[in-house]
């Protein structure tokens, strides 16, 4: 099973045993090291060796949650993990502990006296975990599939803010914000400046690395914010932490993928420029793109459409990155979800319809932008952070009146206006005004159309209209819909064949990325759900102006 999560965590493997009462328990960990490389191996013990925990992710409070330990505990080294077990030691509820930790993260504490297992998920499921049981009764934790899928004959999917008590084979939630609570729509005016600053805070918190990192900068607004924020913040980082870091480089550096001509390269290229980063630019191919689909479908252990389409680039760019010795890097993951950024959300007919969506995509980001945020990096040894769904911005970005984020005349009638403001600065300006005000394209889209396009061409000669005819025979459950499906389901079974693992994959119609729900906001929707950004009509395929490589 440690073999197969090898990808995830190069750098250490660590495992531990335990026989009580002749039942077995193996805890192992494999590192991927960017906290406290020398001292961050796992498992970590609690005081007396009665609590071993193990968690994949990171804890970024983890200097506070020390000192509120009421007891004095020699620490291995600065590792952000190393605190779990000690808070469970010191009295500690799980759904406590899980509420203490501010982060991303899969955190198992083996409770060794009572024989008793836990494991919890941070608050949006930005690390994945599954659960699986064996024929007699074994439990298998993971955070992928592809570690015990088939050895086990069910698998459920631990959910976003939940835990999980092996002597009740439970999950409980214990996450709990105010925009959980059904038919609320929020009435409070909002702050631009409470939004930038958040945001802000949210990226420095993301610094805590001892490794060399940089930035993906599609040159869409998300990733071009959190670019230019932590380009400003660099600078003091490298200052602050010159005697802790290992390796560092001289400037930033932030990364893009795209067909030749693709708007992503125009766009990113001049966000770079502005920022003055060290960039680099990767040029894909649709040839190789559909080269590597299945070893994607493998990696990211899904048959979405939307997910495969995005991950497809995302996995080729992280394998350039890992060869220059980047371990972590920055995205702009979760802003349309919590602004309403995408295009269908331009039909939303009212306010409360728009919030709602909203809370619906922030509740499902773990079965899709999140699982490919995670999956496509890990596969190559690197680690992405979302500093847009950090716990207190989400928060507040969902606690403001959804009308400031209406897509209207009043706002120009360009999405995630409410973000675009706050960070518009005309003295000190964060991105050129091409940028901060350029069109919502999604990455699949935005790498180039002819990937897409390309992609689709290539599967009409392996899916025939007669495969698709009788896809119900195949495919009793989930059928697929269309031949790129069809395609994509095939492919994933040949890597996950159980029942149990193609149950773990969501299949709802979808336009542009949105809900089932939303098809109901427009006629046109419910006929045409496929989920390019270019399937809605607001979309303009030449927004993408040119933009001059020099400006400043």
């Amino acid at each position: 099973m440690l073999k197969r999560l090898l990808p995830r965590g190069p750098d250490a493997t660590g495992l531990t045993h335990y026989e009580i009462n002749g039942a077995h328990c193996f805890i192992g960990h494999q590192r991927l090291s960017v906290v406290d490389p020398f001292h961050g191996d796992q498992p970590f013990f609690g005081q007396h060796k009665k609590t071993a925990s193990i968690t994949n992710g990171e804890i970024y409070n983890h200097f506070d949650l020390r000192k509120k330990l009421k007891k004095e505990y020699k620490f291995l080294g600065h590792s952000d993990c190393e605190v779990v077990p000690l808070l469970y030691d010191e009295g500690y509820s799980v759904p406590e502990i899980a509420n203490m930790l501010h982060g991303i993260f899969s955190s198992v504490i083996f409770d060794i006296e009572q024989q008793r297992i836990f494991i919890m998920r941070d608050h949006m499921g930005i690390i994945p975990c599954y659960i699986g049981r064996g024929p007699q009764g074994e439990l298998y934790l993971a955070s992928e599939l592809k570690a015990f899928h088939d050895f086990a004959t069910s698998i459920e999917i631990l959910l976003p803010g939940h835990y999980y008590d092996s002597s009740t084979h439970k999950q409980t939630r214990w996450y709990n914000p105010m925009y959980y609570t059904p038919s609320l729509v929020p009435t409070q005016k909002v702050d631009f400046t409470k939004i930038r600053d958040l945001l802000i805070s949210s990226v420095k918190r993301r610094l805590m690395c001892d490794v060399p990192f940089g930035v993906l900068l599609s040159g869409g607004l998300d990733s071009s914010l959190t670019s230019s924020i932590t380009s400003r913040l660099y600078k003091e980082y490298k200052n602050q932490f010159q005697d802790e870091l290992i390796v560092t480089t001289p400037q930033l550096t932030s990364f893009c993928i795209g067909l030749e001509g693709s708007p992503d390269l125009k766009a990113s290229k001049a966000v770079a420029n502005f920022l003055n980063t060290k960039h680099y630019e990767f040029i894909f191919t649709v040839e190789e793109g559909i080269d590597a689909i299945s070893d994607v479908i493998q990696t990211i252990e899904t048959f979405n459409p939307t997910t495969i389409r995005a991950s497809t680039p995302m996995y080729l760019m992280a394998r350039k990155i890992k060869t220059l010795g980047i371990k972590m890097v920055l995205t702009g993951e979760g802003a349309d979800e919590i602004f309403g950024g995408y295009l269908y959300f331009h039909k939303a007919p009212n306010s409360k319809e728009f919030h709602e969506e909203t809370v619906r995509k922030v509740q499902d980001l773990y079965k899709y932008d999140l699982l490919r945020a995670n999956k496509t990096t890990a596969a190559w040894g690197v680690e992405a952070r979302v500093p847009f769904l950090d716990r207190e911005f989400v928060e507040y970005v969902l606690s403001v009146d959804p009308e400031c984020k209406m897509i209207n005349k009043e706002h120009g009638n360009i999405e995630k206006w409410v973000l675009r403001k706050a960070f518009d600065d005309k003295e000190n300006p964060w991105l050129p005004d091409d940028i901060l005000w350029r069109q919502k394209e999604q990455f699949s889209d935005g790498v180039g159309y002819n990937w897409i396009d390309g992609l689709k061409a290539y599967i009409e000669t392996q899916v025939s209209d007669e495969d698709l005819a009788y896809a119900a025979n195949r495919f009793p459950i989930m059928t697929p819909p269309t031949k790129e499906a069809y395609f994509y389901r095939m492919v994933y079974e040949q890597h996950y064949p159980s029942m149990s693992a193609v149950c773990t994959v969501p299949q709802v119609p979808s336009i542009a990325c949105s809900t089932a729900k939303a098809l109901e906001w427009d006629e046109a929707f419910k006929k045409n759900a496929d989920e390019s950004g270019r399937a809605v009509k607001v979309h303009n395929d030449t927004n993408v102006k040119e933009i001059d490589l020099s400006k400043k």
